[in-house]
């Protein structure tokens, strides 16, 4: 969320960085100047009431002192008017208070100047590429026939239990898919992450903080009688740990792990983009969150792309990475590189990792602050895959299929105990 002195001081620069993004509703930006000044105009009188009545009171004690009863009694009764008036004015305050906060959560983050314009995916700019994959592959076929064929990954038991989007990983499959969660966990912490195993559902406060709510309700499982969600990302318990805490300054960075079970209803996701393991409603990701002091930020971001990059390169995977544009980068996020994988059979790139900077825009959600020098400021957010597993798992099946099997990453043979499916 940002700020409203923002908003106000830098309304150039906010419009051009909306603009960047094709947003709609450039006028919440004057509306929401407009709505914080009748919040101040209230907030003044309010306060002016108050002081008054706490002059008045310390008045009728003089004049009871005095036995100028009449005149005390006066007093109390404008006192009296003050408070019923000051009830109307905190009313007031309050309903203004509400409308500024739903204005705000409309407003998206501003890209970071490196961010182009554009409108959608087409138009992310590709920062790196580790080879060329004209023919890579040629012949292969896709991750949901290799599963059928090794027996390692059964989507229709899924749909039995569960529905679609719920596969069962089974033997091999499943022993693979724990070799490589362990893996990812122990890339991170080698890196200096400190592993969090959070909830796996959070309150409403929660889904807030990190920007989920409201803009992504829809896609998000929510259990009614407990007035909770399933987590979509660890993000977003990891990051909540924060929520309305004043850090000092030596406590920054914080480096946090975590792997959690992801829950994503993907609503009006159909066809053969989202077959197999390309778009699921329940996956498996490890996940990488740090806080930084803002100036550090960026630097922050290009180390976790580069060890996301190092991930990548362990399992031989080709890949590419993408600066996305304006138009295609998150509601919440400054600066995103998607990470893409090859997918031999299908022929096509498959995103497998974000990484974004969100700079102040979550932690003002969350009121999250540090100390330095005395004054006190909001900390910047950051977070990635590292890395999500179905897109992953279809890369690995479909790029290293030979004629006697799946060969396993040299990487992963420790994980796995086995080098061949």
């Amino acid at each position: 969320m940002l700020q409203v002195n923002f908003l106000r001081d830098e309304k150039a620069r906010v419009l051009e960085g909306l603009q960047k993004r094709n947003f709609k509703n450039p006028e919440l930006v004057d509306l929401a100047v407009s709505t914080d000044d009748q919040r101040k105009k209230i907030q003044f009188e309010l306060d002016s009431q108050l002081s008054e009545m706490n002059k008045i009171s310390k008045e009728i004690g003089a004049l009871m002192k005095e036995g100028k009863k009449e005149e005390a009694e006066a007093a109390k009764q404008k006192t009296t008017d003050i408070k019923e008036r000051s009830k109307e004015l905190q009313h007031e305050l309050n309903e203004v208070e509400k409308s500024l906060l739903n204005i705000l959560y409309q407003i998206p983050n501003i890209p970071n100047e490196l961010v182009k314009a554009g409108v959608s995916e087409t138009d992310n700019e590709i920062v790196f590429q580790n080879c060329d994959v004209e023919g890579l592959g040629e012949g292969a076929i896709p991750h949901w026939e290799l599963a059928a064929k090794y027996n390692i990954i059964n989507f229709e038991l899924g749909v039995k239990i569960a529905g679609a989007g719920f596969p069962v990983y089974l033997g091999k499959g499943a022993r693979l898919q724990r070799g490589l969660v362990q893996y990812f966990l122990d890339k991170n912490t080698e890196a200096g992450y400190i592993e969090v195993n959070p909830p796996h559902v959070v309150n409403e406060a929660s889904g807030y903080g990190t920007g989920q709510l409201p803009d992504k309700e829809g896609q998000m499982y929510y259990i009614n009688e407990d007035q909770l969600y399933l987590i979509p990302t660890a993000e977003v318990p990891v990051t909540n740990l924060y929520r309305d805490e004043l850090l000092e300054e030596r406590q920054l960075p914080i480096l946090h792990t975590a792997f959690s079970q992801c829950y994503r209803r993907e609503a009006g996701s159909y066809g053969a983009h989202v077959r197999g393991l390309n778009r699921l409603h329940q996956f498996e990701k490890v996940e990488i969150v740090r806080l930084e002091k803002p100036e550090n930020s960026y630097a922050a971001l290009d180390g976790m792309v580069e060890h996301v990059k190092g991930i990548l390169e362990d399992l031989g995977l080709p890949y590419r990475i993408l600066r996305l544009c304006g138009g295609d980068t998150g509601f919440g996020a400054a600066m995103t590189y998607d990470f893409e994988v090859w997918s031999a059979a299908q022929e096509k790139w498959l995103e497998v990792s974000s990484v974004s900077n969100f700079e102040s825009f979550q932690a003002n959600r969350l009121k999250c602050r540090y100390k330095a020098d005395g004054k006190t400021q909001l900390v910047h957010t950051l977070n990635g895959s590292a890395m999500a597993l179905p897109r992953i798992m279809a890369a690995i099946l479909e790029n290293n299929q030979t004629a006697d099997g799946i060969a396993i990453p040299e990487k992963l043979r420790a994980y796995t105990g086995f080098d061949k499916i």
